[in-house]
């Protein structure tokens, strides 16, 4: 599945697909779902849902709790449950977490029946700011396996009503480490002082195989992850290892802040549309993910 994000009058909206998956559009990494348990509500378009991420939303009114400024069914969260800096203390960590639009999307989806309640997401560290980085896959995807316990960890102090946990895969551009560690290597995790620059694609793909594997192994959760064709790219290159035929998606871009643009399944109606990445498409049943609006 995925996602796509789109700026609306200063809220965050995020368009899911009912059916086997969901996707999204938006300004930063796209981010695909695999939604297994959408229920579709009538919703415009037929099949979809709209609902928010990460920081807090206003959504207004008694249950069943409706979308801000689009209106219709409030069709579920995504929120940051854990991030690599967080967990190791950096300064500069930081969670996008809102316990009420996550317990307003638990209401509709277990009381009405309405949306998919709520899904989490792993703010990932690449190998360079792994505190036993040693340049070796088998680090690495120790690395990957290490987070995603914790992730797991974190998750469970939530109540998560979504099949599919997400890596967030991006290069942010903010502190401790602005790549995230996919493409450099730091003196330690948290310095924010790079050590050397340039870290092999098989390396930065062993790290997502630890993670990857470890959820599946010892979860009830599938596997999925949040990126966007071009950062995809920049990291994992355009080889093996950046095929990821059988992971859900959850994707952004376009963006707009125009409701009379607002997305119809996975274009904007202006055209833009969520781009896939890792070889994943918006095919129902494949990989397919929710469209996303964030303030700016």
């Amino acid at each position: 599945m995925k996602r796509s994000r789109l700026v609306l009058w200063g809220c965050v909206v995020l368009l899911l697909a009912a059916g086997a998956t969901t996707a999204t559009m938006g300004t930063g990494p796209l981010r695909a779902v695999t939604a297994a348990q959408l229920r579709p509500d009538g919703d415009s378009p037929p099949g979809f849902w709209y609902g928010t991420d990460s920081l807090p939303v206003s959504v207004t009114g008694s249950a069943p709790y409706s979308e801000p400024a689009i209106g219709g069914a409030y069709g579920g969260y995504i929120g940051m449950t854990g991030s690599w800096s967080y967990w190791l203390g950096c300064h500069g960590g930081f969670l996008a977490w809102s316990s009420t639009n996550s317990a307003q999307a638990d209401t509709n989806y277990t009381t009405y029946h309405k949306g998919i309640g709520t899904a989490v997401y792993w703010f990932m560290g690449g190998p360079g700011v792994d505190p036993n980085y040693n340049g070796s896959a088998t680090e690495a995807s120790a690395w990957g396996a290490r987070q995603a316990a914790r992730a797991l960890a974190d998750a469970a102090g939530e109540d998560v009503t979504y099949p599919v946990l997400f890596m967030d895969i991006e290069i942010p551009g903010v502190a401790p480490a602005s790549d995230n560690g996919w493409n450099s290597v730091y003196t330690s995790p948290c310095s924010g002082v790079v050590k050397h620059s340039g870290i092999p694609a098989a390396v930065d793909r062993a790290d997502f195989n630890g993670f990857w594997g470890y959820v599946k192994a010892h979860s009830k959760y599938a596997p999925g992850v949040y990126s966007a064709a071009g950062i995809w790219a920049s990291i994992f290159g355009t080889g093996s290892a950046a095929s990821i035929p059988h992971t859900d998606e959850w994707t952004y871009l376009p963006e707009t802040a125009s409701l009379s643009n607002a997305p119809t399944g996975w274009c904007l109606k202006s055209g833009g549309c969520a781009q896939f990445f890792g070889g994943g498409t918006e095919e129902p049943g494949v990989h397919s993910a929710p469209a996303r609006a964030r303030p700016r």
